[in-house]
Parts: structure tokens; C-alpha cells; sequence
């Protein structure tokens, strides 16, 4: 497990996924750019041998964006006021544990 920091690139965020053996990468995303983000970094896991790797999304993504992320292979995105027992469930059920109540 390892965290980045802030402004990372793809390609940088990939390499760090490939260095640390990541299971999951998780992409806060403030900015608005999600729709041209999400796709680069999609892309530079893929290069690295990491399009199995789950990717998850949480900020301010509006509602029409979702699905356009959801398409483009992001496991789950989370917006203001997701629960933290919210994200936990899903991360254990998008990395195949049993769920938790």
C-alpha cells in the first residue's frame, strides 16, 4: 500500500501501483477532470500490466459522469457524504471479501 501525494501524473500513479503490488488504486479527484483523468490512468495501468488492478473514484463527480466511469472499467466512485462504513463494503466486495454489516 503506498500513497502518492497530490498531483501525480498517470504514468506516476502506475509506476507506484507496479512498485507497491497494488490490489486497488483509489483516485481523489477535485478538480473536475475525472472524465480526462480517469481514462489516462486507465490507460497507464494497462501499459504496466495492471488492467485487472480495481480502480476506485471518490470527489465531486456529477451524476451524468457516473456511468460514463462506470463504462470506462471504474469499479466504484464515491461523492460527498459516502459513509465510511459505505466505502469500506464496497472495497471488500470489489476485492472479493465477504461483505460487513
Amino acid at each position: 500500500m503506498g500513497y502518492t501525494g497530490i498531483r501525480r501524473t498517470p504514468e506516476e500513479i502506475a509506476e507506484h501501483a507496479v512498485r507497491h503490488e497494488a490490489g486497488l488504486v483509489g483516485l481523489s479527484i477535485l478538480s473536475g477532470a475525472h472524465l480526462e483523468l480517469v481514462p489516462r490512468v486507465l490507460d497507464a495501468l494497462q501499459r504496466h500490466g495492471l488492467e485487472t488492478v480495481p480502480v476506485v473514484v471518490g470527489g465531486i463527480i456529477p451524476e451524468r459522469d457516473r456511468a460514463v466511469l462506470l463504462e470506462m472499467g471504474v469499479a466504484a466512485i464515491f461523492g460527498p457524504g459516502t459513509t465510511t462504513k459505505q466505502i469500506v463494503s464496497t472495497l471488500r466486495e470489489t476485492l472479493g471479501g465477504a461483505p460487513q454489516s
